[in-house]
């Protein structure tokens, strides 16, 4: 997959952004050497980035995390290695912005300088097997609630729906009217269409852009 300096993932709670995170950050290892990942899920949910440290560093891969990731502390606070990522213009990054717009508050901090350098994707992670955005006119006001909050605008939409380890082929297919309908009504190109490792080759010859993701990992 061709990637920008700086790669911002956003979506609902629950839309698998994070797990569409470290995948890339691995997907973005094999192709430069200084790869960074940031955290900036300010609410607690059931997988953080956070999770993944010790592949990510047995990749050596850089990860940024809050010093209260993995606590029930909820609040809007950016690690100060996040600065990192806009002074050195050699890192490669991957940003898990958050499941709602307190995490994208964050972000507001550093998003000038990301905005200035233009080197930069901000994808929208959607998943129409959540409640919240099982439509299309649902997903779009998650969207404008979230580029309001970081005051930066969607560039592509990354189609991750699923149903975790019980997602089939069948159900990652349906899923593209819906993906199409949301880019049709954003304007924004889909990026690709996430599945798991295990339905990949029974996808990839019939959906456009597929990205094969591994399951992230949970630390108890």
């Amino acid at each position: 997959m061709i990637y920008k300096r700086v790669t911002l993932l956003c979506g609902h709670y629950g839309s698998g952004k994070t797990n569409v995170a470290v995948n890339m950050a691995y997907d973005l290892k094999s192709q430069y050497s200084d790869v960074v990942i940031a955290d900036l899920d300010i609410v607690n949910p059931y997988f953080r980035t956070k999770d993944s440290k010790d592949d990510l560093e047995q990749r050596g891969i850089t990860l940024i995390s809050s010093e209260y990731a993995g606590t029930n502390v909820d609040i809007p606070a950016m690690p100060q290695q996040m600065y990192m990522i806009t002074d050195n213009k050699n890192l490669h990054a991957v940003i898990d912005v958050g499941g709602d717009d307190r995490g994208a508050l964050a972000l507001g901090r550093i998003a000038p300088a990301i905005m200035e350098e233009n080197d930069y994707e901000m994808l929208f992670v959607i998943n129409c097997y959540r409640p919240l955005t099982r439509d299309a006119e649902s997903t779009l006001e998650v969207m404008r609630e979230i580029e309001q909050a970081c005051k930066c605008k969607f560039t592509a939409i990354v189609n991750n729906s699923n149903l975790g380890n019980e997602t089939t082929a069948e159900d990652v297919i349906n899923s593209v009217p819906y993906a199409n309908e949301v880019s049709k009504i954003t304007g924004l190109p889909i990026k690709c269409t996430c599945v798991y490792g295990e339905i990949y080759e029974s996808v990839k010859s019939k959906i456009k852009d597929v990205f094969p993701l591994n399951l992230q990992s949970k630390i108890n």
